[in-house]
């Protein structure tokens, strides 16, 4: 590979909602444009990361389509030679590798992702998964397999970073150098900007982040929300009893939440500050983001399903071709290959 890699992916399953596309989506369309000369930029379905955690495996292939989609209305430029759009399935390297690495991964390691905690939190004994337990270890194989340097990632993926960095380390001191190491988490915010790990706030509970894994939906803005349905959430959001608008997170999330989102749709935020009303904040969002949302599902409708199917199948061609030359390097430092 002569230019340096940058990776990302986003779970196949669940509908995909407004913060993934303000927060991760469409900053990765913005770097495909301007960096595509510059770096090879790999975009993947990280489709066995979806069912670490319970799902409807009958809907699994349209929504990964679906998705690519998404990436499609946004702006990806397929015909870019150096943007890669491929499953994580069908490059059979990613597990391969994971199983090797999983012999040089310890317990006590993937015990402190707190990221797990979280979610087997929420599962019990009974649901929680090897693979959510292991997810770790194939997430460093996907950015390991392709010496990506760049990985944007938010808060809650910074741990996981931080162990892809560990384990490459790790395999390169006692086998040689093997592995790129990813940069770190410092370095990777500044290189995607200040928009890298922008968090968009439930818009019924602003204390935690927006979900696509929200039971309710009610505090989500999906993709595929009507206009009149997103509407709806954004008028019902909780705020609070101040009586004025003011911007700070600390005391005041829910406001301080649509202050954001009006911010990036391009309406200033101080406009809104100090008035002794919420209705006009909470209209000018809802206005913003229908409007958006009447755009973005037109475009939508026009993707061609047989165009991004043909980018699949050619980038996971050369995908096989990179994820291998890196799988049998450490195939053979480790006695598997002659």
């Amino acid at each position: 590979m002569s230019k340096s890699v940058i990776l990302t992916g986003l779970r196949a399953n669940n509908d995909l909602h407004l913060g993934n596309y303000l927060g991760a989506l469409l900053p990765l369309v913005d770097l495909a444009k301007n960096k595509a000369g510059e770096y090879q930029i790999n975009l993947f379905v990280p489709d066995l990361h979806s069912f670490t955690t319970p799902i409807d495996h009958s809907k699994l292939q349209q929504q990964i389509i679906d998705n690519v989609k998404i990436f499609v209305a946004a702006g990806l430029p397929l015909d870019s030679a150096n943007v890669f759009v491929y499953r994580q399935s069908y490059i059979p390297a990613h597990s391969e590798l994971t199983i090797i690495l999983n012999s040089f991964t310890g317990m006590g390691e993937m015990n402190r992702m707190t990221q797990f905690k979280d979610k087997a939190s929420g599962l019990g004994d009974d649901r929680t998964s090897v693979g959510l337990f292991d997810y770790p270890v194939l997430m460093a194989s996907d950015v390991l397999l392709y010496s990506a340097t760049y990985v944007p990632v938010g808060d809650d993926q910074t741990q996981h970073l931080e162990f892809t960095r560990d384990i490459a380390e790790r395999m390169n001191s006692k086998f040689g150098e093997l592995f790129v190491i990813p940069k770190a988490a410092k370095t990777q915010h500044e290189f995607f900007g200040k928009d890298q790990g922008l968090r968009i706030r439930d818009l019924q509970d602003p204390t935690k982040k927006m979900s696509k894994s929200d039971d309710s939906g009610k505090g989500v803005i999906f993709l595929n929300d009507s206009p009149e349905v997103a509407r709806k959430k954004i008028m019902g959001a909780e705020t609070d009893s101040f009586g004025d608008v003011q911007y700070d997170y600390a005391t005041r999330p829910g406001i301080s939440n649509l202050l954001d989102l009006v911010n990036l749709f391009g309406i200033k935020r101080e406009e809104f500050i100090g008035q002794p009303q919420y209705g006009p904040l909470k209209t000018a969002v809802a206005d913003s983001v229908c409007d958006f949302l009447e755009a973005f599902q037109r475009k939508l409708s026009q993707t061609d399903k047989a165009e991004i199917i043909k980018k699949l199948e050619a980038s996971e061609k050369e995908m096989r071709l990179q994820a291998n030359k890196t799988l049998l390097k450490v195939q053979k430092a480790v006695g598997l290959r002659p």
